[in-house]
């Protein structure tokens, strides 16, 4: 297996074992962190940042998640599957500009 085919199975493998596998979250809260869509105030606050700004996340944000019934381990498992949501669109849209950039696997040029 080429390693680029190599590293597309492990990538789904994360984002399989970050949605699917066994945790506190539900498997529907852990979906919405990941798309970053659908979750109630205030944890489309906190999510919303973590995918998009983490550097602006404070403890009032984690504060106000746990005033809203998350438990420690609930946000720790919502924050991953944002950032790793995240980091899968960034990576899907490297790959679609790469794909674009090529001509029958060859580089433009």
């Amino acid at each position: 297996m080429p390693d680029e085919d190599k590293k597309r199975a492990a990538h789904r493998a994360l984002v399989d074992r970050v949605l699917n596998a066994e945790g506190r979250a539900s498997p529907e809260q852990r979906a919405r962190a990941f798309s970053n869509d659908g979750l109630p105030p205030p944890l489309h606050t906190l999510i919303g940042k973590v995918a998009t700004n983490p550097a602006q996340v404070t403890d009032a944000d984690f504060a106000a998640a746990t005033a809203s019934g998350c438990t420690e381990d609930e946000l720790f498992e919502l924050v991953i599957c944002a950032a790793v949501g995240h980091a899968t669109r960034q990576y899907e849209a490297g790959l679609a500009a790469l794909a674009e950039a090529t001509v029958d696997g060859e580089e433009d040029g």
